[in-house]
């Protein structure tokens, strides 16, 4: 047995998936037959081929004909003549290998579409790169593993899963992940979550220790993997798998129910979502709103910005869909950990204290009055919220607010309709706006605290370092603190606060921030019922003298051990 970190729930029994993202290592060299090597690049095209028309007859099936139009754009620069024939032509001509002749006019193209004005023509360089690279790994007889085109039920096992893995995988075939890297709230975790499926991270060697096809059995919960495991071991998970089956379907029956406490306390549960299609999984776990819509998926995996009506889209499919529910949405968090291809930034000496999200916005105006137009255009088919990252100073927010002002006088001037009801707020992320929130409170409509970088600044600890991750840690009595302030000071002003950090789902802190008053709580779908459950079976009075008793508490670990002794 070995362990990780559990990042989200459920019981796992299958066969391994070991996901290699090597560089495609390519030399020159001569060769004696060229015939021979022209008929190893047709046969590696023939190869392509099958699999992208399996990929794209899967895909227009299961996601659509708009979806599954990507996979014909591939197909097409297969049939390509010019770029083919000219790989071919390099090969005759100067007597070197496939690979090296096929990567060589792959770089010119690439690097001819990507110069072009045309923005259409730029995303052509993309799907060159793709295919390409594709007939390369089969030249180089490196294993090609089309997560979109799964045949069998499997757990992934990666060093790390991009957002393009989770964004492309057959969610069907995928039993659950374990990755070498990363915490609770890194992006494969928090995904997992999202997805409903079964994770463990920071397992430092799964990839190294587990075998393409070994079987493994995990608990989510807990954080144990068991490697190729005994009969009696798996007729023991396969047991724990039923009785956790059992009771999500226990859980079933809260639906339609209000998350209110045993004296009537009434909270908001909300769902943390990164694309339009993620609101599927909110509606199915009866989310009373969307508490936090990560906009930047929106920028990833492209060759350019969203253009505004792609954003409007976007947006107003999610406040469609959550019919008439307050729905957050985040404007531009890029920065820190997350980058964009085609916006070119400084190396920084430490990224997440750097150049993002806000900062980057108000500095790239046009960037942010694009985003704001698409939202307060959208507003009209929904309830909406507009949320700022990353605000550290007062002016900072007042700045952010007049831009918006700025946004509605255009939309007014050529006659665009806008609700002018859509509250807007901030991210309490940075310790100097929970410090400042009585001042900052005057100037917003809420406040969502996002734990997730406040216990990193608070605690001064990067939270992706496995050897300083035991100083990552929510009970920390000055985060606490600074929590409480948080909330307090939004109350002094009539104003609600939410938390959409990945604490808003811990079944350990819930109470301690239902005493506090946290009016909404916003977190992975699948955390949803499991914190009605909770929060239906307690007072706000018990939790208030709870929560009190907490913060006498001077270290996290007395904290962690009074929780479980109040709530065995």
């Amino acid at each position: 047995m070995f362990k990780g970190t559990a990042a989200s729930p459920g019981i796992v029994l299958g066969k391994a998936l070991v996901l290699e993202h090597n560089e495609l290592v390519i030399e020159k060299k001569s060769i004696s037959d060229v015939d021979k090597e022209i008929e190893r690049l047709n046969d590696a095209v023939a190869i392509s081929k099958a699999e992208l028309e399996k990929v794209r007859d899967k895909a227009k099936v299961e996601l659509g004909e708009e979806e599954a139009q990507i996979f014909e754009s591939h197909l097409l620069v297969l049939e390509d003549p010019e770029l083919l024939g000219s790989a071919i032509d390099k090969v005759k001509s100067e007597n070197v290998n496939a690979d090296f002749a096929l990567n060589e006019i792959k770089e010119m193209f690439v690097g001819m579409f990507e110069a072009m004005d045309n923005e259409y023509m730029r995303e052509r360089a993309a799907d060159i790169k793709d295919v390409t690279n594709r007939i390369l790994r089969h030249l180089l007889g490196v294993k090609i593993v089309d997560l979109a085109a799964l045949e069998d039920e499997v757990v992934l096992v990666a060093h790390d899963l991009t957002p393009s893995d989770t964004a492309t995988m057959d969610k069907k075939k995928v039993l659950g992940f374990l990755t070498d890297i990363g915490g609770r709230t890194s992006h494969t975790a928090i995904m997992a979550r999202t997805l409903e499926v079964a994770a463990i991270v920071g397992l430092t060697d799964a990839t190294d220790k587990i075998k393409d096809g070994d079987f493994v059995v995990f608990n989510g919960d807990t954080g144990e993997v068991i490697l190729n495991p005994d009969e009696e071991t798996i007729a023991k998970y396969s047991q724990m798998k039923k009785e956790f089956e059992e009771y999500k379907k226990s859980l079933e029956l809260l639906k339609g129910q209000a998350s209110v406490t045993t004296d009537g306390k009434h909270v908001e549960l909300a769902g943390n979502i990164g694309t339009p299609n993620d609101v599927e999984g909110l509606i199915k776990n009866d989310a009373e709103g969307v508490g936090l819509y990560r906009t930047e998926f929106l920028y990833m995996d492209r060759t350019d910005f969203p253009t505004e009506d792609e954003q409007y889209e976007a947006y107003k499919a999610v406040l469609e869909g959550m019919s008439g529910k307050p729905v957050v949405i985040r404007t531009l968090d890029i920065g820190g950990d997350k980058k964009l291809d085609y916006l070119q930034m400084d190396e920084e000496m430490n990224p997440f204290l750097g150049y993002r999200a806000i900062r980057l916005c108000l500095d790239r105006k046009e960037i942010f009055t694009t985003q704001l137009r698409a939202l307060y255009r959208a507003s009209v088919h929904g309830k909406l919220r507009i949320m700022f990252p990353m605000i550290s100073s007062l002016e900072e927010l007042l700045q952010a607010k007049a831009v918006c002002e700025e946004v509605k006088a255009e939309l007014d001037t050529e006659n665009i309709p806008y609700s002018k009801d859509v509250e807007v707020g901030m991210m309490i992320e940075v310790p100097s706006a929970a410090v400042i929130s009585d001042v900052l409170a005057k100037h917003v409509d809420f406040f969502s605290i996002g734990t997730n970088d406040l216990i990193q600044y608070t605690c001064a600890v990067d939270r992706m370092n496995q050897k300083i991750s035991y100083l990552y840690n929510q009970f920390n009595p000055a985060v606490l603190r600074l929590i409480k302030m948080v909330i307090e000071n939004a109350h002094k002003e009539g104003k609600w606060a939410g938390m959409c950090g990945e604490s808003a789902g811990d079944q350990r802190m819930i109470p301690i921030l239902l005493g506090f008053g946290l009016d909404e709580f916003s977190m992975s779908p699948i955390s949803i019922l499991p914190a009605r459950k909770l929060i239906n079976s307690v007072s706000e009075a018990d939790m208030k003298a709870f929560a009190d008793k907490v913060l006498e508490l001077g270290t996290a670990k007395e904290i962690e051990e009074f929780i479980s002794e109040t709530f065995k």
